[in-house]
């Protein structure tokens, strides 16, 4: 009984050590953005760059250097967007998610195509854009209405159903 009790009262502290490390990764993986940002200053200057497993060459651009920064300028926001969407607390969060498919779409584009960069991934966002745009309003609305106006659409459903009920049941005493 007593071993049961001390696991119960441990949990939330597991919660907050848990919070605080969570926090603190983050935190730290934040800061350290600046330097992730200049790895690209680290890159060989030439067109090929060999790996264990396998080779890159750039054939528009002129170096390896440049294929980086353009690398870390689309995946440094990328990093930063996606920890904003999973750390946001606010109702328009998934708003986040057409600027995280821009920037993953553009790196995409930049290792697979290494030619066009940032030309045809606004074509690949519309039908994303199209989906979630639409559903954040929707969830605005519905705010709006709840907590700005005082309209509960639940409590008007509850209230249609009883008087549905009621004509119902008058119907049935008269008929």
């Amino acid at each position: 009984m007593l071993k049961s009790y001390k696991n119960l009262d441990s949990s939330p502290k597991k919660t907050k050590s848990r919070s605080i490390l969570i926090g603190s990764i983050v935190a730290f993986v934040i800061a350290m953005t600046p330097y992730l940002f200049y790895l690209y200053k680290s890159a060989p200057t030439g067109s090929t760059l060999d790996f264990y497993f396998f080779t890159y060459e750039s054939k528009y651009q002129e170096s390896i250097s440049l294929v980086m920064w353009f690398f870390m300028v689309k995946s440094i926001p990328l990093l930063l967007m996606l920890i904003w969407f999973f750390t946001c607390k606010h109702w328009w969060y998934h708003v986040l998610l057409i600027p995280i498919a821009m920037f993953s779409f553009q790196i995409v584009s930049l290792i697979y195509e290494d030619r066009y960069l940032d030309e045809v991934e606004l074509y690949w966002l519309l039908p994303i854009m199209t989906i979630i745009i639409p559903f954040v309003y929707f969830i605005r609305l519905k705010l709006f209405d709840k907590h700005v106006l005082g309209i509960d659409l639940d409590a008007m459903d509850q209230e249609l159903n009883a008087y549905k009920e009621k004509e119902r049941l008058e119907k049935e005493k008269n008929g």
